[in-house]
């Protein structure tokens, strides 16, 4: 009789909500975070880690700009963490993705935005051109925020950083045309840099 109801008792203990989950065809919600640096060098190796929820060994993708960089497997609290070798210059979107478990749904991280630079020669112009019409169609004044540039289109968006300054302005004129320099800084895009007349800065294009 004591065996019996030690059999009776076991078989009522109450499991964990992911056996619960699976045995009932409900699958728990799932919670991805990422977190990688948001400035890197084109061609430099940078660390991407995160976290998953519910805690397991997930299988989780790595995404940049809608792309898969990596595919590991998140350790039993949810941990993961792989390199990535930053492509060309650019602004790219990471995120990760936690694939779907017998207990856990599918889902995926916001994204973390990252910029990758290259190194370029600039200079500023500005100074007695002021009230003039640039190469794109606006009006130069000491205030306009933009760059120059001999090839892209007008209105493409470039971020530069220069000491630990960063500014996103547009292409907006055309130019230089002096030395092998490639871009050509507004006063107030240099100001915001904190640029000296010439010299590198970093551009993500």
């Amino acid at each position: 009789m004591l065996i019996t109801t030690g059999i009776a008792a076991a078989a009522t203990v109450p499991g964990t909500p992911e056996d619960d989950a699976a045995a009932s065809g409900v699958r728990s919600e799932t919670t991805v975070k990422v977190d990688v640096k948001r400035h890197a060098i084109a061609g430099n190796v940078i660390a991407i880690t995160g976290k998953v929820r519910p805690a397991d060994s997930r299988r989780v993708t790595l995404k940049a700009a809608g792309k898969t960089v990596k595919s590991v497997r998140s350790d039993k609290d949810g941990n993961f963490r792989a390199r990535w070798s930053t492509p060309g210059a650019g602004v790219y979107e990471v995120k990760a993705v936690a694939q779907a478990t017998y207990s856990a749904e599918r889902a995926g991280s916001a994204s973390k935005q990252v910029n990758v630079y290259r190194a370029a020669q600039a200079s500023y112009y500005g100074p007695g051109l002021y009230g003039n019409g640039t190469a794109c169609g606006q009006t130069l004044t000491p205030s306009t925020l933009g760059v120059a540039n001999r090839s892209l289109p007008c209105g493409t968006m470039v971020t530069f950083r220069y000491r630990g300054n960063t500014v996103r302005v547009p292409v907006i004129d055309r130019g230089p045309f002096a030395g092998n320099r490639e871009w050509d800084l507004t006063a107030a895009t240099k100001a915001k840099l904190g640029f000296g007349s010439t010299g590198v800065v970093l551009a993500t294009k």
